[in-house]
C-alpha cells in the first residue's frame, strides 16, 4: 500500500514550479512597488516630475479640487476651490473663503487677467482683488507660475508607494515627495509664509499629476496646516468669457 502523503517532503523541482507559479500570478503587486531613486521606467523623480509638469501646463484644460479640512482661528483665507482651468488661461468655478468669521460659497470667473465674483449682498459680477480674500487668481493655477512651476522646483524629490486607482483601478499612481520654496508657494495662497513646504505629488503612469498635498505655514503665525488638490479630466476645453 502506498504510503500517506501527510509529512512526506514535496520534491525540490515541484516546490520551485509552484513558487514560479504565484510569482507569476502577482505582476500587479511587483509593478506597484515603490524605489525610492528611479521609476519603474528607467526615469528619476526629477524627471517624472519634469514630465507631469510639461503635460499639465500644456493641457487644453483641467478640472481642479482644492480643499483643506480647517482654517486656523481668525484667519481669512481660501477653504475649498472648485472648478475647470484652461490655457486661456481662464477659470470658472467656486471658491469657499474664510472672510470675516463667516465662510461664503463665491461663484467666481477669472480670464484675462481680470477676476470676477458673484460677492454676497452684491447684486451681478464684480471684478475683485482676490489677495483681499487670500485667494490666488484661479486662472493661473495650473501654469508656469502654479502647480506646474511648483513640480519643477521640488527639491530631493523620492520616489514612494505605488497603487492602483483611477477609473476602474485601471491607473498606477505613484507618490513622489520632497519640499517646494515658500517663495513660490504664494501662487497658490497668496498669504503663504513659510520658508519651505513639504510637498507629495501623485502621478499617474502616463506622467499626469492626479493629486498634490502640500503642507507647511500658510498663513502667518500659524501652525501647519495642509492643503490637497486634485485634479482630472486632462484635455478638458470650454469657452470661458467675462460675465
Amino acid at each position: 500500500m502506498r504510503a500517506p502523503l501527510v509529512g512526506r517532503a514535496r520534491p525540490a523541482g515541484r516546490l520551485a514550479a509552484t513558487a514560479t507559479a504565484v510569482l507569476l500570478s502577482l505582476p500587479t503587486l511587483a509593478a506597484c512597488s515603490g524605489d525610492d531613486s528611479q521609476a519603474a521606467d528607467g526615469q528619476t523623480p526629477e524627471e517624472v516630475l519634469a514630465e507631469a509638469s510639461d503635460k499639465l501646463a500644456t493641457t487644453s484644460g483641467v478640472e481642479l479640487t482644492l480643499a483643506t479640512g480647517a482654517l486656523p482661528d481668525g484667519v481669512a483665507g481660501i477653504k475649498e476651490a472648485t472648478g475647470t482651468v484652461t490655457d486661456a488661461p481662464a477659470f470658472d468655478g467656486t471658491i469657499t473663503v474664510v472672510f470675516a468669521g463667516q465662510t461664503v460659497d463665491v461663484p467666481v470667473v477669472a480670464v484675462d487677467d481680470t477676476v470676477y465674483a458673484q460677492l454676497p449682498f452684491t447684486p451681478g459680477w464684480n471684478e475683485v482683488d482676490p489677495k483681499e480674500y487670500g485667494a490666488p487668481d484661479p486662472s493661473g493655477l495650473v501654469g508656469q507660475d502654479g502647480f506646474a512651476g511648483l513640480l519643477e522646483l521640488t527639491d530631493s524629490p523620492e520616489a514612494g508607494e505605488s497603487v492602483r486607482g483611477g477609473a476602474d483601478n485601471k491607473e498606477v499612481l505613484t507618490t513622489y515627495s520632497g519640499t517646494v520654496p515658500g517663495d513660490a508657494m504664494d501662487a497658490v495662497i497668496p498669504s503663504a509664509s513659510g520658508d519651505s513646504f513639504d510637498a507629495e505629488w501623485q502621478v499617474t503612469d502616463d506622467g499626469e499629476l492626479r493629486k498634490a498635498t502640500l503642507t507647511g505655514v500658510f498663513y502667518p503665525h500659524t501652525d501647519p496646516m495642509t492643503y490637497t488638490v486634485d485634479f482630472a479630466d486632462y484635455g478638458t476645453t470650454k469657452d470661458i468669457s467675462a460675465p
